[in-house]
């Protein structure tokens, strides 16, 4: 069983042409995506978030379980549904901005324990940033990893939303101790600042860094590099690209049964190469279609 801890939002995707372009609800949020595109690629995967009991939030909760990803450790409130404006780019990319006062989802407390046979817990986004749920999450993935579970960290940076951003920087390198698995974007990268090397030296046995359509690097803790190029594809957006990318090194470590530090470090470059490879063409799917919507397992296929 994969975790994914986080948020689950709505983005507002504007859809036509112009300033007054029409704003289209879509379920989405970083850990929310991650987990659907688990339970697409067939991965046994469960939620642990706090969601509203508004409409939007039965919406995020059955595509949750339509997907496969079971929803009992997801805990429940009245308050409403987090928001995200999206503006999407001439290059697909998307900038956001939010709408979180108030909102269920940072009510979010560390659950005493997860779900039986959890092999892995993934965390990142908004959810680290907002308190008081932020807490709770880190409370969870020190937890987590203090009992031998497997960690991942996508911090995916949303500047607008990080009220001091050089406290934040100080945050996340105290949460390197407990996180085995880092994945981050370039431009995530040069936002808080340090190198691989840095972030290896602290915890992490990987680091996995996205360049976009140029591709991903993984570098492991014993020196290793590798790197597989991007798939050439014509980009409707990248929302839920780098999400996508979260799931797919989760389940091909699982299928591999790497989901330990060990196993990690015992990889090779085949073995990596087979697991970023897979990743990138995952991700590749997801920037062909409108919002974030990442692919099933038999589109992989073959």
């Amino acid at each position: 069983m994969i975790v994914v801890a986080g948020e689950a939002l709505i983005d507002l995707v504007p859809r036509g042409a112009g300033a007054l372009a029409a704003l289209t609800p879509a379920l989405g949020g970083g850990p929310f995506n991650t987990a659907v595109a688990l339970g697409r690629l067939g991965s046994p995967a469960a939620f642990c978030s706090r969601v509203s009991r508004d409409a939007f939030g039965e919406a995020l909760l059955d595509r949750l379980r339509g997907t496969g990803v079971a929803v009992s450790a997801v805990q429940r409130g009245d308050e409403p549904t987090t928001l995200a404006v999206a503006a999407v780019g001439a290059d697909g990319s998307a900038v956001y901005s939010f709408y979180v006062e108030g909102t269920a989802d940072r009510l979010f407390t560390a659950p005493r324990a997860l779900p039986p046979g959890t092999r892995a817990v993934s965390f990142g986004t908004c959810s680290l940033v907002l308190e008081p749920g932020a807490s709770a999450y880190e409370e969870l993935m020190r937890a987590a990893h203090a009992r031998g579970v497997f960690t991942t960290l996508d911090p995916n940076i949303r500047p607008g939303l990080v009220p001091d951003a050089d406290a934040y920087r100080a945050r996340f390198r105290r949460w390197l101790p407990s996180v085995s698995l880092l994945k981050l974007s370039e431009e995530d990268a040069r936002w808080l600042g340090g190198t691989p090397e840095e972030w290896l030296a602290a915890g992490p046995a990987a680091v996995v860094v996205t360049r976009g359509g140029d591709g991903l690097t993984a570098f492991t803790r014993d020196g290793g590099e590798y790197s597989v190029p991007g798939e050439p594809v014509e980009v409707v957006d990248t929302i839920g690209a780098g999400d996508t990318v979260n799931a797919a090194l989760l389940h091909g470590l699982a299928t591999r049964d790497a989901l330990s530090e060990r196993g990690t470090s015992a990889l090779g470059a085949d073995g990596w190469g087979d697991v970023l490879g897979f990743a990138a063409r995952a991700a590749a799917i997801t920037c062909s279609r409108a919002g974030a919507e990442p692919p099933y397992a038999h589109e992989l296929a073959g």
